[in-house]
Parts: structure tokens; sequence; C-alpha cells
């Protein structure tokens, strides 16, 4: 036997989440703060259930999810959906709860005042934990169009359009182009 052989797929392992995620994952922080802040205090309601349907869930599930997206440069309400499926992490953030990306993006635009507030609150904690140093003030997300048509080309500048009309004017006289 030459190789390291893993375990077989189709056999029964008796191990909980709870024993894949670490001590000091971040993950543990974030249900850490989670569990002793009031959402009521940062704009948060708690909705009242109709008699028919299905339950909504529960606020924390989404501010949980959206502060692990924050920590790992996840925004997308799809990308957040997909990793709450396959990301061990989140399974156990989430206690393997998976809300569907509408779900997700529905409480995104139902709460911004909340979430802003719990986002300047989550960083000034971090950075009164020294988690964070803060040092970062902006980050340039400027997206630019770049239009490279043959008019508005310069890698061939005596055949530019600007320098054409420039060339037209030399060549008049000096009586018509004071007159213009």
């Amino acid at each position: 036997m030459q190789h390291i052989s893993g375990i077989s797929r189709q056999q029964l392992q008796l191990s909980s989440l709870e024993d894949k995620i670490n001590l000091d994952n971040p993950v543990r922080f974030i249900e850490a703060f989670l569990e002793h802040i009031s959402l009521e205090l940062l704009g948060f309601t708690t909705r009242i259930l109709k008699s028919e349907g299905c339950p909504s869930f529960e606020s924390k599930v989404f501010l949980k999810l959206y502060l692990y997206g924050y920590l790992n440069g996840l925004r997308s309400s799809r990308k957040l959906e997909k990793e709450s499926i396959r990301n061990i992490e989140l399974q156990w953030l989430l206690c393997g709860i998976v809300p569907n990306y509408h779900s997700i993006s529905d409480f995104r635009k139902n709460n911004p005042s909340g979430l802003k507030k719990m986002f300047k609150l989550f960083v000034s904690f971090l950075k009164d934990a020294d988690l964070i140093a803060g040092e970062t003030i902006v980050i340039n997300g400027t997206k630019s169009w770049v239009h490279n048509s043959k008019k508005v080309n310069l890698s061939d500048l005596p055949n530019h359009p600007k320098y054409k009309t420039d060339f037209i004017l030399s060549q008049l006289p000096k009586s018509v182009v004071a007159s213009m």
C-alpha cells in the first residue's frame, strides 16, 4: 500500500457539525456577537406569522449569513445561498437552515437601515477588540467604461479627426479663419 487512502463515501460517520468547527473559527465569533445584541434596538422588527403558508426565517439567520458574507467577501444573494449549501461553517452557523436567494435578497431590501447599524456596530466591536486595525479608509470601486472606436483611438494621431480639422484650418487663408 503506497498511497494514503481516504474514507469510503458510503461509510456512515458519527460526527456532528460541532466537531468539525474549530474553537477559534470566526463563525463562533459571529454566533456570539449576534446572541448578545438586541435586534429591536437596531431597527429589526419581529414579524407576526400568518395562519397560512410556510413560517418565515428568524432575522438572526439572515444576519449571520450577511456577517459571514461580509467577512468572506460574499455579497451576492445567490452566492450566499450556494455557500449555505456547501460550506460546513455556514451549515454550523445557520444550524442547517438553507434560505433561498430570494429570501436573502428580500431581507436586505426590507431592512437597509438595520443592516447598516448592525455592520457599524460589528466593525466598531472588531476595532475595540483589536481584531481589525481599521486603517483602510476607502477602497476605490470605480468602474471605467472604455470606448475605443476608430474615431476615438489616438494611436494614429495624424489621421485622427481632431487633427484633420486642425490641418484643414491651417490650410485656409488667415482672413477666413479670423471671421470664424
